[in-house]
């Protein structure tokens, strides 16, 4: 029998969930989660996914710890499904799990600059990065619900230091775990691209509903002053992305505006974080493009507004206010 493939999944909130069950349907991986409000849970009865696409599956993975500090070895692929919050310390902590001559680092997370710890902090390592579209929801411990949304664009953030095709493998590698685990997926040269474009929709989304309390038809109803803030933030964005070497156009404002107005009204994670009391993904969808705002002296008044206004939210509520 081949060696298998092991693979550590820390976050197992709704996104981590999903794919911890789509990879555990190859039968080449051994698969360890790193749970932490939902470890009783998990550790008893799996993971319950009810997909409209896949069906209902109980996913039981090979191990089931809170922290990777509670694993022994290293792992062929660390997947980070995890929030992107204080990503520094999130690599301390997979440090232990790592080898950096075999692991290659997953990340499934909102924003953009998530890699720049992990490049930092695990220098030798692969980096396969991922932007995903996926609904799901976790509607009480160990329980996801799945709509029919499904897709997942990867590809590599090239560390210079390791030879190319070596990276090209890693990455064909993990690529043919999610073709058996039969999820939509693409593997993408331009993924940075992608990235921003959804740090564009993420930007006006996440915190217009979470700073409003509001979903996203209600707040374009609002006012009429509404939808023209939105695109000016949006376009304040892809300002930012253009200077960073990511060539997005002004029409992305109006594709990102006709995509949620073709659908009914949603919330966003951040507004379900916000509710919750929990830390905001604050940082990754919104300060890594005001700091390179900043950095090139681009004016972006509207972004600089409500990234305070969402610092000054989440102050009150991690502080008991």
């Amino acid at each position: 029998m081949d060696q298998p493939i092991d693979i550590l999944l820390f976050g197992l909130g709704a996104i981590g969930s999903f794919y911890a069950f789509i990879l555990n349907r190859s039968d080449r991986v051994r698969l360890t989660v790193v749970a932490r409000s939902n470890y009783e849970e998990v550790k008893a009865n799996g993971i319950l996914i009810n997909s409209e696409i896949h069906g209902q599956n109980r996913v039981r993975p090979h191990n089931v710890v809170k922290s990777p500090v509670d694993v022994s070895g290293t792992f062929d692929y660390i997947v980070c499904a995890n929030k992107a919050i204080n990503q520094d310390e999130v690599v301390s902590h997979l440090q232990p799990a790592v080898d950096e001559n075999r692991t290659t680092i997953v990340i499934i997370q909102n924003g953009v600059g998530n890699e720049e710890p992990f490049r930092k902090g695990l220098p030798g390592c692969s980096i396969i990065t991922c932007v995903t579209w996926v609904g799901a929801t976790q509607t009480s411990p160990g329980v996801v619900d799945h709509m029919k949304s499904e897709d997942l664009q990867i590809g590599l953030f090239l560390n210079p230091s390791l030879d190319h095709s070596l990276e090209q493998a890693r990455l064909h590698t993990f690529a043919s775990l999610l073709e058996e685990g039969k999820t939509r997926f693409q593997i993408l040269d331009d993924i940075q691209r992608r990235r921003w474009e959804k740090v564009v929709w993420n930007c006006a989304w996440n915190s217009i509903t979470t700073l409003t309390l509001l979903d996203t038809q209600s707040w374009l109803h609002s006012s009429v002053d509404a939808v023209p803030l939105t695109g000016k933030l949006m376009r304040e964005v892809i300002d930012v992305a253009r200077k960073c070497g990511v060539d997005l156009g002004y029409n992305l404002v109006d594709q990102l505006m006709a995509k949620i107005n073709s659908i009914p009204g949603i919330g966003s994670s951040m507004q379900t974080d916000y509710k919750n009391g929990r830390p905001m993904e604050i940082d990754v969808i919104l300060g890594f493009p005001l700091k390179k705002a900043r950095e090139f002296g681009i004016e972006t008044p509207v972004l600089e507004t409500i990234h305070t206004l969402l610092r000054a939210v989440e102050f009150r509520t991690q502080s008991k206010l």
